[in-house]
């Protein structure tokens, strides 16, 4: 094998991977009898391989007893839905991943909804708020997001609302406020909202917010350019847009604006009737 087909071979690899990682799979299982030491005489050396492999995202493979797996879609009913979706539920209740966490939460909020919503809307982390309710989107940002739900058409009994933790952020020495999650807290808690996608599989995701795009999409440019823009995660449209609660702090019309044309797109993404009133709120 020459070293320029070695060359092409190991960018493919990596292009592939990383396409992996914008769609959002995080682990990638390896036979260990695939994995061979090169031999000797390779035209390539260690080196190179190190210099080219360092633009791919790495990708572990969790230990069994972590990972967490749903029926795939395709061959579940509403009913048996339920059943993946009520058995997933108690596996996160009794979720113990990360102890600073459970030593602090009043509930753990897995998600709301119906397990065969088209629209899924995926959030950060839960607040104070959320926390004593065992609630997503309870507080004022969650029922301006209510508000928004009804304004397309909708209820919140009609989409599903989850965020990449389940459990609220610890805020040691503070009386008040909220933190956002770091990487690790969301790269632990993150394979029970995969799970949830696999049990629905919605036409669209909606990300809500920075820190939500951040951990479903890894490090990438700023939300004011992402929203607004169709990504794809876990081979569903995903549309980032802003969180409430930066409307809440900045309640312009335009930044209004901005949210519903995101929310439009997601309403002729998926096929639902816009009358010309709501093509016109917030202009």
């Amino acid at each position: 094998m020459t070293e320029n087909t070695i060359d092409g071979l190991i960018d493919a690899t990596i292009q592939h991977l990383q396409k992996l990682k914008d769609e959002g799979v995080r682990y990638v299982p390896i036979s260990s009898a695939r994995l061979q030491t090169a031999p000797a005489q390779s035209h390539i050396s260690a080196q190179k391989v190190e210099q080219r492999a360092s633009a791919a995202p790495i990708i572990a493979t969790p230990r069994i007893e972590d990972r967490i797996e749903a029926p795939r879609p395709t061959a579940l009913g509403t009913a048996s839905k339920q059943q993946a979706m009520a058995e997933l539920r108690e596996r996160a209740l009794q979720c113990v991943k990360c102890p600073h966490l459970v030593s602090s939460r009043k509930n753990v909020v897995f998600g709301v909804g119906i397990v065969d919503a088209e629209i899924m809307f995926v959030g950060e982390a839960p607040g104070a708020d959320e926390d004593v309710q065992g609630e997503p989107f309870v507080g004022k940002a969650g029922q301006l997001l209510t508000k928004i739900i009804q304004t397309m058409g909708l209820d919140r009994d009609r989409v599903y609302i989850a965020n990449i933790l389940k459990c609220r952020p610890d805020t040691p020495g503070q009386s008040a406020g909220n933190r956002k999650p770091t990487p690790a807290e969301m790269q632990t808690c993150i394979p029970y909202l995969h799970a949830q996608i696999d049990v629905i599989q919605p036409k669209v995701l909606i990300a809500l917010g920075a820190t939500a795009v951040e951990g479903l999409l890894g490090k990438v440019e700023g939300i004011t350019r992402l929203r607004g823009n169709w990504k794809t995660y876990r081979n569903i449209p995903l549309m980032p847009t802003y969180h409430p609660a930066y409307l809440l702090r900045n309640q312009a019309m335009s930044e209004k604006r901005r949210v519903w044309e995101d929310m439009l797109q997601v309403m002729e993404r998926v096929g639902m009737p816009i009358t010309e009133k709501q093509r016109g709120y917030f202009l």
